[in-house]
């Protein structure tokens, strides 16, 4: 797969490049932002690794004119300044993450797989980790071939741990993603994960759904990905 980085920064673009190259991607490197609309039109990126503070057009700007082309490839986003107000630009300017400098190797590549497994699951409606495999489009599950039928609610609540493979989901933020009104409660998380666990993982050597003790919920694959 082929990836942009937009990065005025020469010494920051080349670590940003040499790290993705490491993981398998073919990387393209520009160094300002007005050339990047053009670039993205021209070119079938998987993704874009776009810096904020930009010579010619900045990220926002250059995100903004990417959404305006109706360009659906995902973006992830580079800083120097950790404010709310920033993120909450980027992402209104139609950024699909957004991650801090100075940044780990480790977390920019868990990033950027993150986004390509969403742009996926968006394109295909097929959200798959490890066996398991969730058809968005028509609510169906089934593990190693087998359906797994699931009532509305434990439905949505294994769709939102899948969809963060990884990712420790809190009890208050399985709340707030699966149930609408606030007089549920932590217990019913609790009752319902229950519920999907022996819908999901028994009878199966490998658990998907695991308890973070003093936290919440999360879903992990053994192979680390989808």
């Amino acid at each position: 797969m082929r990836l942009l980085v937009v990065e005025d920064d020469e010494e920051i673009a080349e670590q940003i490049a040499r790290t993705l190259r490491g993981d398998g991607f073919n990387v393209d490197v520009l160094n300002n932002g007005t050339d990047a609309p053009g670039e993205v039109a021209m070119n079938s990126y998987g993704l874009v690794v776009l810096d904020i503070m930009l010579p010619g057009m900045d990220g926002w700007a250059v995100c903004r004119e990417l959404r305006k082309r109706r360009e659906a490839v995902p973006v992830l986003m580079l800083t120097a300044r950790d404010s709310v107000d920033d993120r909450v630009r980027g992402l209104e300017d139609g950024a699909d993450d957004y991650l801090v400098k100075p940044f780990d190797a480790r977390e920019l590549l868990a990033r950027v797989r993150a986004l390509l497994r969403r742009d996926k699951v968006v394109r295909t409606g097929v959200i798959r980790v490890a066996d398991m495999e969730i058809d968005s489009k028509d609510h169906r599950v089934s593990r190693a071939g087998q359906e797994i039928r699931l009532t509305p609610r434990e439905y949505s609540l294994l769709e939102a741990l899948a969809r963060n493979v990884g990712r420790t989901l809190t009890r208050e933020a399985i709340l707030e993603r699966v149930w609408d009104s606030e007089e549920n409660t932590e217990n019913a998380v609790n009752f319902h994960v229950t519920s999907l666990r022996k819908k999901v993982d028994a009878g199966h050597d490998v658990k998907l759904i695991h308890t973070v003790h003093g936290f919440g919920y999360v879903m992990r694959s053994p192979d680390g990905g989808t």
